[in-house]
């Protein structure tokens, strides 16, 4: 007997290495719904691979969720033994897209978008990471409580990975313990409205709320995101029509209701009480992020002068603002209303530079979609209808599209769309095809055309208030994997929602 059991341990190691390398080479079924593939380890290869140094020719081994290895050139061919390999010839495969900024409504108004709709038409656009802004859902996320309602909606309901930022406001600011366990929760940050919202429930700040905000926010090293207008009585809507009798259907009318002053006048402020996010103030940790930048004159020239002089600031701004100008829109047609306004061909052109020079920082959707009775489209009263662009399917091709007569690069998308909107949020394993990265990865097709009519498969809720529709562009995404799950390829979305609710630690 001692013989035997000496003979069988001494198999013991091998019959280890063949069940290791039965394991680890051969591809296994994965037997679950959360992607349109049966195996957790293969090969993507391409000619158009971004990489954070190059664009390359080769390959991305991606192993149990993330990426194991990025080979340039052809000696992959020589490694990947019997493992599957998904070849995408001259595609471009890209990080996929973190959007910083995305209303999906859920829980309370999923009618308006919802989590299933939104994440969907996010991973058929390419984008593999939401962050959910605090409000538009109901009730708005205010509070440790509510932020628990979102995260339990959220749970087998989302296709791509998504996180949550909390909200600023008047009855939390000055309650340290309450935005304590908001961002113990998992916040990944706080947002604020200089403004009034248009959400009952998530009432505007001042410059006294942010300092709050920003005092605890330093303890945490977190960002505070600022819809940056002040709205001065004597420029309202109302005041518009009183004095000018001006149509509601013209867009110009909304154009001057909204002056770029507003945004001016509140980037001042904030500029101002951010002082202390300086090295060495007392705020120092916290960052301020202006989001949906729309003036590129005055306003962007006080960011710049802030960022220069040591105020932890960055800055986005939308393909909207990039894609359209005022000149260009229809009176009535309310699908372009949106706060900040559009503004003017100049502007625009302004935008562009700044974005190209890295004066703007980065980009996002400002995903912020209605049930189309809100929009008003039949009235096309410009001063009542919902303000909103629904776009979240569409940013990388508007992007793409609309920047090839400036020039922009793959680099510059992957900069814009990917690196520097994970670096905001702190998601260190996303944002770049590295080895140890989340396979967070985006397959599109540069040089395809297509336009965006009913018969295009849109998948958000409601495509008739997109202001895209009808838009010719270039760049169709053919697939999407999150953390190497394959949950989108050619019009198909995997089986079941698997996406990560991601929360700050």
């Amino acid at each position: 007997m001692d013989g035997r059991l000496r003979f069988f341990l001494a198999l013991l190691p091998v019959l280890g290495s063949i069940l290791l390398l039965y394991f680890d080479i051969l591809p296994q079924p994965y037997g679950s719904s959360c992607s349109l593939l049966k195996s957790r380890h293969f090969w993507i290869s391409s000619k158009r691979i971004v990489t954070p140094n190059s664009l390359i020719s080769g390959a991305i081994e991606v192993k149990d969720g993330k990426i194991v290895t990025v080979v340039e050139g052809n000696d992959w061919k020589t490694k990947h033994g019997s493992v599957s390999i998904i070849d995408f010839g001259d595609a471009v495969v890209m990080p996929g897209l973190v959007d910083v900024h995305a209303h999906l409504d859920d829980p309370g108004r999923a009618e308006w978008e919802g989590f299933p709709s939104g994440t969907r038409a996010a991973a058929a656009g390419g984008i593999t990471t939401l962050i959910d802004m605090p409000l538009n859902s109901f009730p708005s996320t205010v509070s440790e409580e509510t932020l628990k309602l979102k995260i339990k909606a959220a749970q087998g309901r989302i296709y791509v990975d998504v996180g949550f930022w909390g909200g600023l406001v008047p009855e939390n600011a000055y309650n340290t313990t309450a935005l304590k366990q908001l961002l113990d929760a998992g916040a990944l940050g706080l947002k604020s409205f200089m403004c009034p919202s248009g959400i009952n429930d998530f009432p505007m700040t001042n410059s006294s709320h942010i300092k709050e905000g920003l005092a605890v926010l330093s303890k945490y090293r977190r960002t505070l995101l600022v819809h940056a207008e002040i709205q001065h009585e004597a420029e309202g809507g109302a005041g518009l029509l009183e004095n000018g009798g001006n149509d509601p259907r013209s867009y110009y009318t909304y154009l001057m209701s909204r002056p770029a002053s507003w945004e001016e006048a509140a980037i001042r402020e904030l500029l101002t009480a951010s002082e202390d996010t300086r090295s060495g103030g007392s705020a120092e940790g916290a960052h301020v992020h202006i989001v949906h930048l729309a003036d590129s004159r005055s306003s962007l020239q006080l960011i710049m002068d802030a960022k220069r002089n040591g105020v932890s600031v960055t800055v986005e701004t939308c393909p909207h603002y990039l894609a359209f100008s005022a000149e260009e829109i229809r009176d009535g047609d309310t699908r372009f209303k949106c706060a900040p306004p559009i503004r003017d061909a100049d502007n625009r052109e302004k935008l562009w530079t700044a974005l190209l020079n890295g004066d703007i920082d980065m980009l996002s959707s400002d995903h912020s979609p209605t049930v189309p009775e809100l929009k008003l489209l039949q009235e096309g009263d410009f001063l009542k209808a919902w303000g909103g662009i629904s776009s979240l399917q569409f940013v990388l091709p508007v992007t793409w599209s609309y920047g090839q007569k400036y020039g922009i690069t793959l680099n510059h998308l992957v900069s814009w769309w990917c690196e520097q909107p994970a670096k905001l949020v702190g998601l260190s394993l996303k944002g770049a095809i590295v080895a140890g990265n989340y396979a967070d990865i985006a397959v599109w097709d540069p040089e395809a055309d297509f336009k965006i009519k009913d018969d295009h498969l849109v998948f958000l809720r409601h495509p008739s208030i997109s202001a895209y529709m009808g838009a010719e562009l270039s760049g169709k995404v053919m697939a999407t994997f999150v953390r190497g799950n394959l949950v989108y390829q050619q019009g198909k979305h995997a089986p079941s929602a698997c996406g990560a609710t991601i929360l700050a630690e």
